[in-house]
């Protein structure tokens, strides 16, 4: 759908200068010397193999520069062995298809027959890249449509040539000696694009994702995988399933790799049973090319429990077993940290966590999940922070958690929730989003902790920000669905897997240990360095 209209008529040629080849001329010579033909239009079929598959942005305007000037220059065509019509042979899809238009509504002979030069025909692949060479010059082919274009070249070549499958290197220099050169390394982003996400991404990548992206992307997977098997995460396959699914959950015109890497990022932490910003760490250290060396042990894994801390883990899940065997609830199927649960609803109060032991874990449908063995308040922090990003990032909100390590509750929510949302999700949905933001945002304090303490941490184009800013309630409840409380229950709790559940118990039971433990400590959460 390449055309060459377009770009005349953006230089600014003037109509006689456009007109120089009228199209309802009657060209002579012969063909084959390159002399203009004139063709009537039901002769000449568009490119079957064009390159270009988005709509062309400048159609009308071209095609009511047509209408009132006449075709710019000749179309350039081509027959195929044996046909007695004709292709075009290098552009001109676009201008073809408005002269049919064109004469379909006008019946006006001048758009009947059009001027043409024509080529002879040598193969397929080398109709395709003429296009490809075309498209490529003026700067109009996505990055998808380019890659679709190269495999289709490869194709074609392989058949010609009778291989089975070219190697890249091949590949570079057939297309090379055909007058089209390329990179390796853009070769491989091609081929990436096609064979490994397009049949996972398609609306992001027929939306306009590029060539950046595309590498960004590539490289991330590259890590990740490594990463997965080297932590004994599990096998090749199972981290293909993985990344698929993120890459299905997350495709849309509005593709955030950000978004998708914090998924993938939780996906291992939470497999690998290590905190999800050791993983961020060992993966930008990966994308970098560099060793990961030196972390903080707030954000590293758990250490492995010793035999008397088990020991005092069993006769803390014991104590937990008999109070609720007491108040004769049913706890056969129940984990410690639920039968504790039970327990503060029975008693009234809450159990106190061990004091020198660490808290129960337990075994969850979807792997181990351990609070952590440390109850000091930097640990706690990274343990929030963990959780509420795991949450957030399974709700469609992991781009709005942001990390502090050094003040608060261990992070903070940047803004509401994108208000596309509104549009783009059922009800309950959106209900199930908006509570889980309402529940983040009270584990982060975000309107109650002191201003002078949380607004340094939000972007100023933040929605929230402006409504803490100007105590504007008001603009904080239209930007972010508050239901009924009475709703909490059938609307979040009851529609939670067991995951977010366990996650959803997790981040308030660490919230009040954190505030527990600061007290003790004389801390106060949100000064600097507490």
């Amino acid at each position: 759908m390449g055309d060459p209209e377009s770009a005349a008529s953006a230089a600014g040629a003037s109509p006689r200068e456009r007109s120089a080849v009228p199209a309802n001329s009657v060209a002579t010579g012969d063909a084959d010397t390159g002399a203009p033909l004139l063709l009537p239009i039901d002769q000449i079929h568009p490119y079957e193999r064009d390159p270009r598959h988005a709509p062309n942005i400048e159609y009308q305007r071209i095609k009511a520069s047509i209408r009132a000037d006449g075709l710019g220059q000749p179309l350039v065509v081509t027959q195929r062995p044996g046909a007695a019509d004709y292709v075009v042979h290098a552009g001109g899809n676009t201008r073809l298809r408005i002269l049919k238009e064109l004469f379909a509504e006008t019946g006006e002979s001048r758009f009947g027959s059009v001027a043409c030069f024509t080529r002879a025909w040598t193969c397929e692949a080398d109709v395709l890249l003429a296009h490809l060479k075309e498209n490529d010059l003026r700067g109009v082919l996505t990055f998808l449509d380019k890659a679709l274009a190269v495999a289709d070249a490869k194709g074609l070549l392989e058949a010609e040539l009778g291989e089975a499958d070219l190697s890249q290197r091949c590949l570079l220099k057939h297309l090379a000696e055909r007058g089209y050169g390329l990179s390796q390394t853009l070769t491989s982003q091609l081929f990436y694009a096609v064979e490994r996400l397009l049949p996972m991404l398609p609306r992001a990548l027929q939306a306009g994702l590029g060539r950046p992206q595309v590498a960004r992307m590539r490289a991330l997977d590259r890590a990740a995988g490594a990463l997965w098997l080297e932590r004994g995460v599990d096998g090749e396959e199972e981290y293909d399933v993985v990344f698929e699914g993120l890459c299905a959950r997350y495709d849309g015109p509005d593709w955030d790799i950000a978004i998708f890497r914090r998924a993938l990022e939780g996906e291992i932490a939470e497999r690998a049973d290590v905190n999800i910003h050791a993983v961020s760490l060992e993966l930008d250290a990966r994308l970098a090319g560099r060793a990961v060396t030196d972390l903080d042990p707030a954000w590293c894994p758990e250490p492995d429990v010793t035999e008397d801390e088990a020991l005092a883990v069993e006769a803390n899940a014991n104590e937990l077993t008999a109070t609720a065997q007491a108040a004769r609830l049913d706890t056969s199927d129940e984990d410690p940290q639920h039968r504790a649960l039970r327990r503060e609803e029975s008693a009234g109060s809450a159990p106190q966590p061990p004091e020198t032991s660490p808290e129960v874990g337990f075994e969850g449908p979807l792997g181990k999940l351990s609070p952590p063995a440390r109850s000091d308040v930097k640990s706690l922090r990274a343990r929030l922070w963990t959780l509420a990003t795991r949450l957030a990032q399974r709700h469609g909100l992991g781009d709005l958690i942001e990390a502090l390590p050094s003040t608060g509750l261990g992070y903070v929510l940047r803004d509401v929730p994108d208000p596309a949302l509104v549009e783009q999700l059922e009800e309950d949905a959106l209900a199930q989003i908006s509570m889980v933001w309402w529940t983040l945002a009270a584990c982060a304090e975000v309107t109650v902790a002191p201003l002078d303490g949380l607004l340094p941490t939000l972007p100023d184009e933040s929605v929230l920000k402006r409504a803490l800013v100007e105590q504007d309630a008001g603009l904080l409840f239209a930007s972010v669905w508050t239901l009924d409380p009475g709703h909490m229950g059938y609307r979040l709790w009851r529609r939670l897997d067991d995951r977010d559940w366990d996650d959803l118990l997790g981040l308030m039971d660490t919230y009040r240990t954190l505030h527990r433990t600061a007290a003790d400590a004389g801390h106060t959460l949100w000064s600097s360095g507490a």
